[in-house]
């Protein structure tokens, strides 16, 4: 009996009916798909059957993942899948059971040191698995008792960044691989290292009238596992294009390099993927930008003091106490709660010193002297840290 997921002379997979495989997809499988397209498509249908992902470029963006997995010899990095909610009973958990049988030689890890999941990556390519990260570095506390998880899960994103640990009686120094693709399921967000790694997937309670299928690993299982062994069986058969493969990225830096591996899975597999994937990319890289500006730390506070300067229409400079009223004054802002009074003068210049932003006496109107800040200073760290909110005026350009 012929295997239908053989390959051509040209290395493609023919169809399972022994169709002809140049055709593309719209957005369902049929008879013209690729294999590659279908068998993604087989894979993204798996997934929304018993889970409910929060928007359709989420599901695809899984979908890639899970594929991406199968190829991870061929990847510079490996990104990360952070699956997080606001509350319990979100499906992360179900979703990770849906990774745990169609991922690629799955490490499921509960309460596993950092040493033990090296030694276990370190010889072959593994996935890992984590299930309620937040017990791990949810507090301070746990946070630090887990620093060599994290450090692994932040060098494992990139090729070529072993760690170094003495080893048997004679304390020989030996180098372990951290490489490994991982998914990270948990309540609230995960270490900025680790969420600037990530695909981000921010899960949500079903809504009335959105159903999934319940999993039963002795049914369901059989069927997800069947679709595992065609996305290793595909991926032994494009590997040496996946190693060549340049795609073009609608992101730059970290997160081109997250989304990279998905990106290429897309283009391997043709169809309707390549386009899809950049969508997808395009979108949820950007919400997480908007999160991350909108976030208590990070660029927040360039963000709110440039909408203060506008506020405030052409002039340069803006003394300390009008900025900390209008960051204190609005409801929506983190600030008011910020210590026990709000925002004060001194923690305002704590956030702005990583920027090398500071105070300085200038002149107001009437003549007088006060401690303050001027347009100039932000300017660069505005162009670098929240291009987004506003187009900088030509008097900053210029400067």
């Amino acid at each position: 009996m012929s295997n239908p997921l053989a390959a051509d002379a040209d290395g493609e997979m023919p169809a399972a009916d022994g169709s002809a495989t140049d055709g593309t997809i719209d957005t369902a499988p049929d008879t013209s798909e690729s294999p590659g397209a279908a068998l993604l498509a087989e894979l993204r249908d798996h997934i929304r059957r018993y889970a409910v992902l929060p928007s359709a470029e989420a599901l695809d963006a899984v979908t890639l993942w899970v594929a991406a997995t199968h190829l991870q010899a061929a990847w510079h990095h490996a990104p990360r899948l952070a699956i997080v909610a606001p509350a319990r009973r979100c499906g992360k958990s179900r979703l990770l059971d849906i990774l745990v049988e169609t991922v690629h030689d799955p490490l499921i890890t509960v309460n596993t040191s950092a040493a033990a999941i090296y030694r276990s990556i370190s010889d072959r390519p593994r996935t890992l698995l984590v299930d309620e990260v937040d017990t791990i570095f949810g507090n301070p506390r746990t946070a630090e008792m887990n620093e060599g998880l994290r450090g692994l899960l932040n060098a494992g994103h990139q090729r070529n960044r072993p760690v170094t640990r003495s080893v048997g009686n004679d304390h020989q120094a030996r180098e372990f691989d951290t490489f490994a693709m991982a998914a990270l399921a948990g309540i609230g967000d995960l270490p900025d290292t680790i969420m600037d790694r990530s695909v981000v997937i921010r899960m949500r309670r079903r809504a009335d009238g959105e159903v999934v299928a319940p999993l039963r690993d002795r049914r369901d299982g059989v069927l997800l596992r069947e679709t595992r062994a065609k996305l290793a069986l595909w991926a032994s058969l494009v590997r040496e294009k996946a190693e060549a493969l340049h795609p073009d990225m609608p992101v730059e830096d970290r997160a081109a390099d997250t989304w990279e591996p998905l990106v290429a899975v897309a283009d391997l597999a043709g169809g309707s993927w390549p386009g899809r994937a950049r969508l997808a990319c395009a979108h949820m890289v950007a919400a997480e930008e908007e999160i991350e500006e909108d976030s208590c730390g990070g660029a927040r506070i360039l963000a709110d003091i440039r909408r203060i300067f506008f506020t405030h229409g052409d002039t340069d400079t803006l003394p300390t106490t009008a900025i900390l009223a209008a960051l204190n004054d609005d409801p929506e802002a983190p600030w008011a709660e910020h210590g026990r009074g709000g925002l004060t003068a001194r923690a305002l210049a704590g956030l702005l010193k990583d920027y090398r932003i500071s105070s300085a006496n200038i002149r107001l109107p009437d003549g007088t002297q006060r401690k303050g800040y001027t347009f100039n200073k932000f300017a660069d760290s505005w162009r670098r840290y929240c291009p987004k909110v506003h187009p900088l005026p030509q008097r900053a350009q210029a400067g």
